[in-house]
């Protein structure tokens, strides 16, 4: 078995579709782990030399909340440093961050592992892992196939860092029109009762008087 135009078409898609970062990163690990066949499956986000879990399937849900460092996980440490496709054998004596974390396979061991680092450039942004009971799950995959998994999932993953980077500096379109000067603003209309309205602002505009105007004619 091997990944065909329409499945990677699908993963593709998969990228695009959603309301949101969080949900498009969801379908996608939910998309692999059928594809795969794998027991689990999860996008980590790189940061500060530990790994912050984005989207899991196949996972406890308290996955979410933990943050996997390098110094306590070997293998993430050995994705991080590899550059590529990493593989871990089955008879690996390197704890794997997952044990014990697959609901209903608790006290099981994960034997097949496979790391895919995602890059921007050449900076380290995150990884995906995918896990399974079965030792040779993997087998049937090339690594040329899942660096096309890596690498769309890397970009999409680092276009939405740097979303996130704009929003928090305010300079995305829209973001700034808080920080811009306000338009002056005029009312509008010379009858009688218009303008003795603004004869009257003008009397208090310079007061600490507060004033209610309301009424389809300015009635005080």
């Amino acid at each position: 078995m091997s990944f065909s135009v329409e499945v990677l078409a699908g993963i593709a898609i998969e990228l695009q579709r959603g309301i949101g970062h969080q949900d498009r990163f969801q379908r996608l690990i939910t998309t692999l782990r059928q594809v795969l066949a794998c027991d689990a499956s999860a996008l980590l986000r790189y940061e500060s030399r530990q790994f912050i879990p984005l989207a899991i399937d196949g996972l406890a849900q308290d996955v979410l909340g933990r943050r996997f460092t390098l110094e306590g996980h070997p293998r993430l440490e050995a994705i991080a440093r590899a550059g590529d496709v990493v593989r871990f054998p089955a008879d690996s004596d390197l704890p794997d961050p997952y044990d014990g974390l697959i609901p209903g396979q608790e006290s099981l061991k994960v034997h097949a592992c496979v790391g895919l680092p995602l890059f921007a450039g050449q900076n380290l942004i995150g990884a995906l892992t995918l896990d399974a009971m079965t030792p040779e799950q993997f087998e049937v995959f090339s690594d040329e196939e899942l660096r096309l998994i890596a690498a769309l999932t890397a970009g999409a993953l680092s276009n939405a860092l740097l979303i996130e980077q704009l929003e928090s500096q305010n300079i995305l379109p829209g973001a700034s029109d808080a920080f811009e000067p306000r338009k002056e603003t005029h009312m509008i209309g010379l009858s009688p009762a218009m303008m003795q309205l603004k004869k009257e602002i003008e009397i208090v505009a310079s007061s600490d008087l507060n004033v209610l105007i309301g009424g389809g004619n300015g009635d005080r």
